[in-house]
């Protein structure tokens, strides 16, 4: 007689629902098993458990909430001056910093200022960001000639030293709000390029993209969906940092002269006209310095708070 063979003991075996899933859609998934696998925990969701992010965060919506009020604040006009207060400058209860060579309020100057400030940044930042994402995806994707010609371009702008660069745009096109964004955009892009364009050549030659290239997916649909959200943490990085390195060149253009038009509230232009009394009055220019800063310092903790969390993907 033959000999029973033991019952055999019945592995589960895995089907693709059970698999991990790669980036990119997998057609044997659900949609909402793709949908689930393919949204980690988003970084502003995140965000309270990084000290150094909430410091930041904190010290950039202070300034924040200032500049939106500053309407509704019980504050002196920015440009009214104020004869009797020439006299003695100094901080007092009807001028809490402190007036200007001028007899003009120093605080609400500072408020009006902000306001400048967290409009012209973001604006200026936000703009060069498209240019720049365009311009490292186009060149990272497709390579050959397009890459070509845009790195060259990048290369010659990138060859000047930043400063001269604004400074040379700023003189030949006048200083105004508009033309500091301008001067942001032509300046900041090309950075913004090079790093997308590190990214992308790397990225596309994951798994997901030639499954996105099996399933026939458009060019359009590779940059904007599969691409570019995969860039998110190095970016979002660099736009806190490029926030506080916009932040320093309008401070930087005021002081030369070449910020915003007088009588506009202008921290670069309050510190040059700080210094010249800065041996009598020096709260006239250490006033002004603490704002810019502690607004660079806020943007710079937000950008190392952010990159410690990207990096914990």
């Amino acid at each position: 007689m033959s000999e029973a063979r033991p019952n055999a003991i019945c592995e589960p075996i895995d089907t693709p629902s059970r698999l991990p899933l790669q980036s990119g859609r997998v057609p044997s998934a659900g949609p909402a098993e793709a949908a689930i696998d393919r949204a980690p925990p988003g970084l502003l969701r995140r965000l309270p458990s990084s000290g150094v992010a909430m410091a930041g965060l904190s010290i950039v919506l202070f300034w924040a909430i200032l500049a939106v009020a500053a309407p509704f604040l019980p504050l002196q006009p920015p440009n009214a001056q104020d004869f009797a207060a020439l006299a003695s400058p100094y901080p007092s209860a009807r001028h809490w910093l402190g007036t200007d060579v001028l007899g003009r309020d120093l605080l609400s100057r500072l408020v009006w200022g902000a306001r400048t400030v967290l409009f012209v940044a973001p604006i200026a930042v936000v703009t060069a960001y498209l240019a720049g994402c365009t311009m490292g995806l186009l060149s990272g994707y497709y390579g050959a000639f397009v890459d070509t010609a845009i790195s060259r371009a990048s290369d010659v702008i990138l060859s000047f030293p930043v400063i001269v660069l604004y400074v040379i745009l700023i003189a030949n096109i006048g200083p105004s709000a508009l033309n500091i964004v301008v001067a942001v955009v032509l300046a900041s892009a090309p950075g913004v390029g090079r790093i997308v364009r590190g990214l992308v050549l790397e990225l596309k030659e994951q798994d997901f993209i030639a499954a996105a290239r099996l399933r026939r997916e458009s060019d359009l649909y590779i940059l904007l969906v599969e691409l570019l959200p995969n860039c998110r943490g190095p970016l979002i990085t660099d736009f806190c940092l490029r926030l506080g390195y916009t932040t320093i060149m309008i401070g930087t253009l005021g002081f030369l002269g070449l910020g915003l038009p007088p009588p506009d509230p202008d921290w670069g232009g309050m510190v040059k006209q700080g210094t010249t009394m800065l041996t009598v009055y020096p709260h006239m220019a250490l006033f002004p310095c603490f704002a810019i800063v502690s607004l660079i310092l806020g943007f710079n903790l937000l950008a190392d708070g952010t990159r410690e969390l990207s990096m914990s993907d």
